[in-house]
């Protein structure tokens, strides 16, 4: 795997979301897919959010929503966060969860995900697509 370069020596990288209803956004990532909460914060200059982590906590989403009111729906279908699974019994077991969680797949909106991925959508509509990475030509 290749290192950052050398000018950009990054130590951790945080994707920032706001939303107007974090407690469900905090329930999918956390309670259906299984991600870890890892912080939560209230009343930051009206800000509250939760930290949901990835492996190592070097990766990690943050929620945010604000006391005046948030927009939090995804720009267009194609808005998407791709975890890339290591063999297709990892894809079926998180499949079989969200399933269990009453989440329903989506046809995503680039075609391309659907050969080798399942494509769900978050209480805002942003896309999340599961990888079977074996199978992955890009």
């Amino acid at each position: 795997m290749a290192n950052w370069p050398e000018h950009l020596r990054v130590r951790k990288v945080r994707l920032a979301r706001p939303t107007g209803q974090l407690e469900k956004m905090v329930e999918f990532y956390r309670d259906v897919i299984g991600l870890p909460e890892i912080e939560r914060f209230e009343g930051h200059d009206g800000y509250d959010g939760v930290m949901i982590g990835l492996p190592g906590v070097d990766y990690h989403l943050e929620l945010t929503t604000h006391a005046d009111g948030v927009n939090g729906r995804a720009p267009t279908r194609d808005n998407l966060l791709v975890f890339y699974l290591e063999d297709q019994d990892t894809l079926d077991a998180i499949v079989e969860r969200m399933e269990e969680h009453g989440q329903e797949s989506v046809s995503p909106e680039n075609p391309y995900w659907t050969k080798s991925g399942v494509s769900y959508e978050d209480p805002d509509g942003w896309g999340v697509v599961f990888v079977n990475i074996t199978d992955y030509d890009g």
